[in-house]
């Protein structure tokens, strides 16, 4: 190592059982990170700060002013950029003697294997259950630990999941549950600290898988619990078949399939005056913030009791625009209520959420 390396990483040099031979594997190592939002952030900065020399970076997504109050690697005047850039910029700046490449697109079935080959581990900060499968299968057959974690309200999962040594993620996920069937971040909300905890954590793990020290967390789940301030361990003992199964098949080829003109469901961006606005978030959500003028019924009223708003009845020539948080649960009862004979209600595209960023 050179001088200015030594004057860099003298305090990790300086660790028992790490020392300068910990630090050259950092030095040599190639970590791919999948995601820069929540996760991303806190594991981007720890793993270049500690000198990784090769770090990958993949998101296809931009930095939106929501995504600010947790997603600290990136700044207001990044706001509209790729985040994957955004993220690269101040990874650099931290420590510009490493490298790091970017993949602004997705991870999918057709480009996995050549985005992550020749990583040593693979961090997957994603927030969708389909690319945590694609990560999984590619890692499984690449032979790479995958390092994962997720986020849900207060409470955070990690683990490490390793098809040579231990269980996979279809060990705990055998599929990818139903679309809008589990909450998201904008719908359950998320606080800054817990993903800088787990990003942090997920870090962590790299470096311990890197370097050889301490006891990486394969074949065990940690559950975080933020209000309680406490981690709990689970053991997870995977079935062989299914590792084997990923190791001998890989990614799945088929992309899942288009969605159909029948499923395909009416939607408007701009809300015109004079709509009736249905809200079908959850009360506390309605609560929080809502579009003036909206009047809250939750969409388990609508598709599981059939209940069609009396404000829609009622509203003549006026024209009827449902919205949700995204998107998703408004598609859903629009549906719903044109299923219950009701003519004419449209999805509002991108929910509240586009709704509050076209104010800002």
């Amino acid at each position: 190592m050179s001088n200015r390396e030594i004057a860099r990483y003298r305090r990790q040099l300086s660790l028992g059982g790490f020392g300068a031979e910990g630090q050259r594997k950092l030095l040599d190592a190639h970590v791919a990170v999948i995601g820069a939002g929540g996760l991303g952030s806190p594991a981007l900065l720890y793993l270049a700060g500690a000198g990784v020399g090769r770090i990958t970076l993949i998101d296809d997504d931009v930095v939106d002013l929501s995504n600010l109050h947790r997603q600290v690697i990136h700044t207001t005047d990044a706001v509209g950029e790729a985040k994957a850039e955004s993220a690269r910029r101040e990874m650099l700046e931290l420590n510009p003697s490493i490298r790091v490449d970017t993949v602004v697109e997705r991870l999918t079935w057709d480009n996995a294997l050549q985005v992550l080959d020749g990583a040593d581990v693979v961090l997957d900060g994603t927030d969708n259950f389909a690319t945590r499968h694609v990560a999984s299968a590619a890692c499984a057959q690449l032979r790479i630990p995958h390092v994962w974690a997720s986020i849900l309200g207060f409470e955070a999962q990690l683990s490490v999941f390793w098809a040579d040594r231990g269980p996979v993620y279809e060990d705990l996920f055998p599929t990818p549950p139903p679309p809008g069937s589990v909450p998201s971040c904008s719908q359950a909300g998320v606080l800054g600290p817990l993903v800088g905890i787990i990003g942090s954590a997920m870090a962590m793990e790299a470096l311990k898988l890197l370097t050889g020290i301490g006891e990486p967390l394969v074949g065990t789940l940690g559950y975080f619990s933020s209000l309680a301030g406490r981690w709990e361990y689970i053991p997870v003992v995977g079935d062989p078949a299914t590792a084997e199964k990923l190791r001998a098949d890989g990614p799945d080829t088929a992309e899942p399939p288009a969605p159909t003109e029948a499923a395909a469901v009416p939607e408007i961006l701009v809300v015109p005056d004079g709509a009736v606005l249905i809200d079908v978030r959850e009360p506390g959500e309605f609560t929080t913030f809502h579009i003036p003028g909206a009047v809250n019924v939750p969409l388990a009223e609508i598709t599981g009791n059939g209940v069609v708003p009396a404000e829609i009845t009622g509203a003549g020539q006026n024209p009827v625009v449902v919205y949700c948080a995204g998107g998703v649960r408004s598609a859903t009862a629009v549906r719903a209520l044109r299923e219950a004979g009701v003519t004419g209600p449209l999805s509002l595209a991108g929910g509240i959420d586009a709704w509050l960023d076209r104010q800002s």
